[in-house]
């Protein structure tokens, strides 16, 4: 079974820079794994997705960070990343890791596409 652990947020000024780190155990290789974010009083967001290193390692993003964040997987130590530049006062949120088998689907951003979660990370860009 997969488990996840996120880390490295914090506090950062608008305008910085930010790497989320996701922590896996349990055979990340063979999952995709998403990242979302959960702002007060709003809806989870999916945000970007990497299939698994067993099939492509396919990336995907929403409209939204496209060009400002990156995923990326290293399965030698069994962490995905999200890479945020040129961060707001709108990207703060908790930030959650999430898991499914194989492929992001088609819904990728979709929080009923992922079997596994972790407990979340809150980033706070504020001047």
């Amino acid at each position: 079974q997969l488990q996840l652990a996120e880390s490295g947020g914090g506090l950062v000024q608008p305008g910085g820079s930010l790497t989320l780190s996701c922590a896996a155990s349990g055979g990340l290789d063979y999952y995709a794994i998403a990242w979302f974010r959960q702002a007060p009083g709003k809806e989870r967001e999916g945000l970007a997705c990497i299939s698994s290193s067993s099939s492509d390692s396919r990336t995907y993003y929403v409209d939204s960070v496209k060009g400002r964040f990156t995923i990326s997987r290293d399965n030698a130590k069994n962490t995905v990343y999200l890479q945020m530049n040129s961060l707001t006062p709108e990207d703060t949120a908790v930030y959650y890791c999430a898991g499914t088998p194989v492929f992001c689907t088609s819904k990728y951003n979709e929080t009923w596409s992922y079997d596994y979660w972790g407990q979340g990370t809150q980033v706070t860009a504020s001047s």
